[in-house]
């Protein structure tokens, strides 16, 4: 896998305080048609969340969000984490992601951090906080001066605010929790979450 931006028009940012909720949540979501999922480091449960969806969930393309140090992005790896995603970046965090052999997204909210990460190479990035850093209007004007950066923009976006996202050149997915309501995981109405999951896989038409 060279890129997480093309495997899916949207990418689900799960939180999961369980562990044994993770492999029927991955194999929800795979059946609506979202293969890619990003759990995020922002439990104890995360890292076996990952484990678990790994090896019980072959379909899926399951990832560690929420990266902050080198020391998770190893621990990541070592649970079986095919991508790696950080809410911003340092030297580092994006040494120690590029490192790890894995595709990666480091977080930016500004030009100067697009800027040098392009110097570095980089080219594929996540945009967050997605609406408090300017949304879609914000990335729309960055495809002018900066045609060679991607984005998958993360943080405020939802069912409605999605399309807008999906439609500039420059943005290959979004990442969201829509398809994720508390209520449906908290009864473990997996069936929900599939046909949300459905739902949003259809973006991209």
């Amino acid at each position: 896998m060279d890129t997480v931006l093309d495997l899916a028009p949207v990418i689900p940012v799960v939180v999961l305080e369980d562990a044994r909720d993770a492999v029927p949540l991955a194999r929800a979501l795979v059946a609506g048609g979202l293969r890619a999922i990003e759990v995020t480091l922002r439990t104890p449960a995360a890292l076996d969340s990952i484990a678990a969806i790994a090896h019980e969930v072959p379909d899926a393309v399951v990832g560690a969000g929420t990266l902050r140090d080198p020391d998770q992005v190893a621990a990541a790896e070592a649970a079986g984490a095919r991508f790696l995603v950080s809410p911003g970046w340092t030297e580092r965090l994006v040494d120690a992601m590029r490192d790890s052999g894995l595709p990666y997204l480091p977080g930016v909210s500004t030009v100067s951090e697009v800027l040098r990460l392009l110097e570095r190479g980089v080219t594929d990035m996540k945009f967050f906080p997605a609406e408090a850093a300017g949304g879609a209007p914000y990335l729309k004007s960055l495809w002018s001066p900066l045609p060679q950066a991607r984005f998958c923009p993360t943080g405020g976006i939802d069912a409605d605010r999605a399309p807008d996202y999906l439609a500039l050149p420059n943005v290959a997915c979004v990442g969201g929790t829509w398809m994720l309501p508390k209520e449906a995981l908290r009864t473990k109405a997996w069936d929900e979450v599939t046909e949300l999951a459905r739902k949003a896989a259809a973006l991209a038409g």
